[in-house]
């Protein structure tokens, strides 16, 4: 199952930079605050250097739609870290007479009508399962390196000296060097701007003695027997027989591979240099193919797949360099900059290294044709799906650091999903789109609790589109939205159920909040939603009047008449009603601050929310947060005034960021890396540097003035 559009909106060739700054938004946010920043000594002063793998994260190159993850050699030599791209998809075959049909849902009483939602498993356990796992994300290939000491044993890495590895983020390049057995190894390795390809050169004298080889070896994929948080591999390397590689050569230093499981096929086109040696595919029907070289002591090799064109060229190795080397300057260079090395605090370079390695590994991980996971391109948690509910977490912040071109690689997802979320909700008896919490390209939900009942995702495309609209404020914004945001505000306004006893529109039951810690049936007006819920027909309603059109009389009544946010003893809670909020349901994230973090607050009292926030700060087990709820707090904590507490929450020992750059995950069986969190700091650090709607009108009026000393440029105010 191959899924992929055909397009990648930003493309680029050699002219990188018109993918950046040819963006209107992109040219008006040049602005300097603080004066100009050096982007290039700012970036490589974080560049990533180790000495030694890690056995669960690599270090990685790519360009958003595909990404590449490499142990200490450059390549995937000792641990099969994944190269995965966006498009690739594989299902495993249905329970033996079983339709994806055939899964109804369960029945929940929602305010007497029995509506059905994919909660659990209604007595289907096998289709349950087959509808969480499937779709899911492929490895479509190991690149490794074969090394062989004298006597001819296979190495481990404990064999290699002098070992040193750098990321040089500037220009997306990754450099290796070691010893092995006497000789020198160096390894370069880059991915293309555009197309879906690894370039590698290795130089050593190893190659002409045929000791060096590179391999190329592909797995089989499947969800069976795995969970959800599956990592830090992705394959089955022990089913030969359960798939086919084909090989092809068609020319003396030209080849291409196909691969066919099940019902997905895709291509591996391979050029290495001419005086290179030979392909060749290994004994006994594995698909482990082997490139060596006794020409010479160079061995360069590039790999391009792709899902549809058999017939593709794979560029040589020195193109792919070039083409990188020009792409990610012109990246850098783009949109926002934050540069904090005149600061006195000691823990500016902390913060700014996490900003800076941050963007590369989203821009690597988060920028391709469908929104992403948790883990991104790294390994395949939550199957590889991606979350519509954690989606501005994760992208959002391309808005802010004006980086369009990325962004809208992506949001067409919205649109791809507007048929099937229009007949989610008309099948559920609501109007409008009813849009999935986790699903693939193809638009199904992925059937479990939180899944079926979780709400928070929904108004979402009303954000994005409002982010559209103050970066491009003309008609064709209006309407390339318009429908999107509509069919959002129709749902919003057809859920909330009107209370005749109090004459309130409120929202839910059933309904799970963003906390995902409260019981479904008696969860109403969540405080996230209900803000949320405000929020969304508030600014659907502008639209209207944006487009000239009379207002929806709906809309506004529901809107007038909604619940207030729930508040006890002058302080938010979770959900109106809730019992013991403080002792038994201070756990996960942080929701009674939430409607005043990322979303702008509507429904607040700015008064009961700075109790809130002192609550929280008393109560909250810091040890139960996710890592994203730390740039929540700070949003929180810059909006009340508080931009000390801001910064502290950024640098906050329990969020923390890994050697490689990657932000780890903060929570027990969750796989690291765990990318919501590098993009709320993202869109956190934007926010405490140029502010938001209402807020302060001062310089960098999220970070302490005293202490600090804040230059960014190319940054958006945010809502």
């Amino acid at each position: 199952m191959i899924k992929r559009r055909t397009v990648l909106k930003g493309a680029v060739g050699t002219a990188a930079t018109s993918v950046f700054l040819g963006d209107p938004a992109a040219r008006a946010a040049q602005a300097s605050h603080g004066g100009r920043i050096d982007r290039e000594a700012l970036v490589a002063r974080h560049a990533i250097e180790r000495t030694s793998s890690d056995p669960e994260l690599p270090l990685q190159v790519g360009n958003g739609n595909l990404a590449f993850g490499a142990d200490i050699t450059g390549l995937q030599t000792f641990l099969p870290f994944a190269t995965m791209a966006q498009w690739g998809w594989h299902e495993d075959a249905l329970p033996e007479g079983k339709k994806v049909e055939d899964y109804k849902g369960t029945p929940w009483d929602t305010h007497g009508r029995q509506v059905s939602y994919w909660t659990d498993q209604a007595g289907q356990p096998e289709l349950y399962d087959w509808l969480r796992g499937n779709p899911h994300k492929i490895n479509l290939a190991r690149i490794g390196l074969s090394l062989r000491t004298a006597a001819g044993r296979e190495a481990t890495e404990a064999d290699l000296t002098d070992r040193h590895q750098r990321l040089d983020l500037w220009t997306g390049t990754l450099h290796s060097r070691f010893t092995f057995d006497g000789a020198p190894v160096t390894v370069e390795t880059t991915c293309h701007p555009t197309l879906d390809a690894i370039a590698v050169r290795v130089d050593s004298p190893l190659v002409q003695a045929g000791r060096l080889t590179v391999y190329v070896d592909f797995p089989y994929a499947t969800a069976k027997g795995q969970g959800k948080f599956s990592a830090p591999f992705v394959g089955i390397w022990d089913r030969p027989d359960a798939h086919v590689t084909e090989l092809s050569v068609q020319g003396p230093s030209r080849a291409r591979i196909t691969h066919r499981m099940d019902a997905t096929t895709y291509h591996t086109a391979l050029t290495w240099n001419r005086e290179g040696g030979e392909l060749r595919r290994g004994d006994g029907g594995v698909h482990r193919y082997t490139l060596t070289g006794t020409r010479g002591p160079h061995l360069e090799l590039t790999c391009l797949f792709t899902p549809e064109d058999a017939r593709a060229v794979a560029p040589p190795p020195s193109a792919v360099a070039k083409v990188s080397s020009a792409w990610w300057p012109a990246f850098w260079r783009s949109g926002g900059a934050v540069d904090l090395s005149g600061s006195a605090d000691p823990r500016w370079e902390d913060l700014e290294r996490r900003i800076v390695r941050s963007q590369y590994s989203l821009a690597v991980n988060e920028s391709g044709q469908y929104p992403p996971q948790e883990s991104g391109l790294v390994n395949n948690g939550w199957y590889g799906k991606f979350h519509l509910e954690m989606v501005v977490w994760h992208s959002a912040h391309l808005a802010l650091w004006n980086r369009w071109p990325l962004l809208e690689r992506s949001l067409d997802v919205y649109r791809d999903l507007l048929p099937s979320s229009l007949e989610r909700a008309r099948q559920q008896g609501f109007r409008g789109a009813r849009w999935p919490k986790m699903t693939g390209p193809e638009g199904r939900e992925s059937p479990g609790l939180q899944n079926g009942l979780l709400l928070w995702q929904q108004p979402h495309p009303i954000f994005f589109a409002e982010l559209d609209y103050r970066a491009h404020p003309n008609r064709a914004t209006l309407h390339k939205w318009r429908d999107i945001v509509f069919a959002t505000a129709d749902f919003l306004a057809s859920f909330a159920f009107l209370d005749p006893a109090s004459g309130r529109y409120i929202v839910g039951p059933p309904a799970i909040p963003a906390n995902e810690n409260s019981d479904p049936l008696v969860t109403k007006n969540p405080i996230v939603e209900t803000s949320y819920w405000r929020f969304g027909l508030r600014v659907a309603g502008i639209w209207r009047r944006r487009l000239g059109l009379a207002p929806e009389k709906e809309w506004q009544d529901v809107l007038a008449r909604l619940a207030p946010l729930p508040v006890q003893g002058g302080e938010y809670v979770l959900y109106e009603g809730v019992e013991n909020m403080w002792t038994e349901h201070a756990t996960d994230h942080p929701d009674p601050i939430a409607p005043y973090a990322m979303l702008p607050g509507d429904g607040v009292d700015v008064p009961t929310m700075r109790a809130t926030a002192q609550q929280v700060y008393r109560s909250w087990p810091v040890d139960d947060l996710y890592a994203w709820d730390f740039p929540l707090l700070a949003m929180n904590a810059a909006r009340l005034g508080d931009p000390g507490r801001a910064v502290d929450f950024l640098l906050h020992p329990k969020f923390g960021f890994t050697e490689q750059g990657l932000p780890a995950s903060g929570r027990s069986g969750v796989p690291s890396p765990y990318f919501p969190s590098a993009g709320g700091l993202l869109y956190a650090v934007a926010l405490m540097c140029a502010g938001w709607d209402g807020g302060a009108d001062r310089h960098a009026p999220g970070f302490p003035a005293e202490g600090w000393r804040v230059r960014w440029e190319g940054l958006s105010r945010a809502i």
